[in-house]
């Protein structure tokens, strides 16, 4: 027994010693968990997150690397087991089924003479010394940026300004506009941690469905391989409306997405209210709130509001129209935690019409949708509810029968409605993220008023909603 025992050790001592005896053999390689690092587009004077490479020996004899270098060595910056002079890695032995970890980023590099995203690429070189040489590729975009304001100050612009769809813009801290705000169709406002934008005055959006304006934090990296930053709430801090005086916003097909506040919209005027008219819009995935509409005239057609944290929706003082909109609380509806906060226990809209000293509230839904996971998204709240003079016509709605006279033709969630939209929880795995647009079941379907439906003959997506009975929400059922 005891001469078994003392082969089996005189086996594993030899297995043990050809892990760390050096291999003189050519055709011997190293293998990499990557051959190709891409980074996600960078802006102008912003680094990049660091990204990982592991370099492995998948052979039973150890591998000397005598030389590793970069290419060009201008943009990516490398550091290999803590050691940032690659000139000082000579003779770096990587024991047989043993690696090293290589930590790749992308420095700050200064304005571009080109416009639009530019693709810089360098090579991370490996030589052996059995004179084999190895590398990987490694690539970033990289793209002009204007930036406003810095972080920890606020910066104030007192007149007029403009967002143009030249390149994109970097917003740090808070930036106050007191002129009048102009989105035209195509920008791009990418928000630093805390960031939030302040409008004083007059905002136009011009955004077209082809080109959005967007309004979107500024990391562009991944949470995880299949979970991009962009799915996380709150980014940022919010796009502010502001104003004592009736100013007039008028926003076409503007996206705001994954900050705390999407866009609140608060006067403090009396009689004449300031006027929202909001078109192909879509506020998505807010830790606090979607829309805020406070002392202010509206009307939301076409637009999406969706996955807040607390009310996707937020009515107090003023007449707000919503027509073939689509209001879906699914906030942190899925089995990965990707979200800073909960999803509180509020319904996706609440309509506040209790003051006895600020404007009456009246706000009505047209052909909408105001549903989500919890059992009752609809709450309003107004002292005889009977009396309440805004009107529910042709909608889908998840809550109990609404007793306001106007409430009529409304359709309710019933238990078997399982096939509303077409994904309603996030699946990471399979990279499928919410879609509220129609199932091919769904309840939602033809349930429309067409006389309500004749001045917005296409849906957001330009899909034409011209039928007898058009489906409700800010999207047409298609295949």
């Amino acid at each position: 027994m005891r001469h078994w025992v003392v082969y089996i050790l005189c086996v594993l001592a030899f297995i043990g010693c050809r892990e760390y005896q050096v291999s003189d053999d050519p055709s011997l390689r190293l293998a990499f968990s990557a051959d190709t690092i891409c980074f996600d587009t960078l802006f102008t004077e912003q680094g990049s997150a660091t990204a990982q490479l592991v370099v492995y020996n998948p052979n039973k004899n150890a591998l000397v690397v005598d030389k590793i270098w970069m290419e060009d060595g201008e943009a990516f910056r490398v550091n290999i087991d803590g050691e940032p002079a690659l000139e000082r890695l000579t003779e770096l032995t990587i024991f047989g089924k043993d690696s090293i970890l290589v930590f790749l980023r992308v420095t700050d590099f200064g304005p571009m003479a080109e416009e639009g995203a530019i693709l810089i690429e360098d090579r991370l070189h490996f030589h052996l010394a059995t004179g084999a040489t190895q590398d990987v590729v490694l690539e970033a975009y990289a793209e002009n940026a204007t930036r406003l304001g810095q972080i920890g100050s606020r910066t104030e612009i007192a007149g007029d300004y403009t967002f143009t769809a030249l390149k994109p813009y970097i917003l740090f801290d808070t930036i106050l506009i007191g002129g009048k705000m102009t989105m035209e169709a195509g920008a791009r406002l990418y928000m630093h941690q805390g960031a939030s934008l302040v409008a004083l005055g007059d905002v136009e959006a011009k955004g077209e469905k082809d080109k959005p304006v967007l309004i979107r934090p500024d990391r562009l990296d991944h949470l995880f391989d299949s979970v991009p930053y962009l799915y996380a709430a709150g980014g940022w801090n919010g796009f502010y409306l502001q104003s004592d005086q009736p100013q007039t916003y008028d926003i076409h097909y503007l996206e705001v997405v994954s900050g705390n506040v999407g866009m609140s919209c608060v006067s403090t005027c009396t009689g004449t209210l300031p006027t929202l008219r909001m078109d192909g819009c879509k506020i998505h995935n807010h830790t606090l709130y979607g829309l805020v509409l406070e002392h202010v005239d509206a009307l939301v057609t076409n637009t999406e509001i969706s996955n807040c944290g607390l009310y996707c929706v937020y009515c107090n003082g003023g007449k707000q129209d919503f027509v073939h909109s689509t209001v879906a609380s699914y906030f942190g509806y899925t089995n990965i935690r990707i979200q800073s906060a909960k999803k509180e226990n509020t319904a996706a809209v609440y309509i506040d019409n209790l003051s006895k000293t600020g404007e009456p509230t009246m706000t009505s839904f047209y052909n909408s949708v105001i549903t989500g996971y919890l059992s009752n998204q609809l709450v309003l709240a107004t002292p005889i509810e009977q009396y309440y003079e805004g009107v529910f016509s042709h909608n889908y709605l998840k809550t109990d029968t609404i007793h306001a006279s106007s409430a009529k033709d409304n359709t309710y969630w019933q238990e078997t409605d399982t096939a509303v939209f077409r994904n309603t929880f996030y699946k990471y795995k399979e990279y499928i993220y919410y879609d509220f647009r129609p199932d091919s079941l769904s309840p939602l379907r033809g349930i429309g008023d067409s006389i309500v439906a004749l001045p917005y003959p296409t849906d957001r997506e330009g899909f034409s909603r011209e039928f007898i009975r058009p489906d409700a929400g800010c999207y047409q059922y298609h295949p």
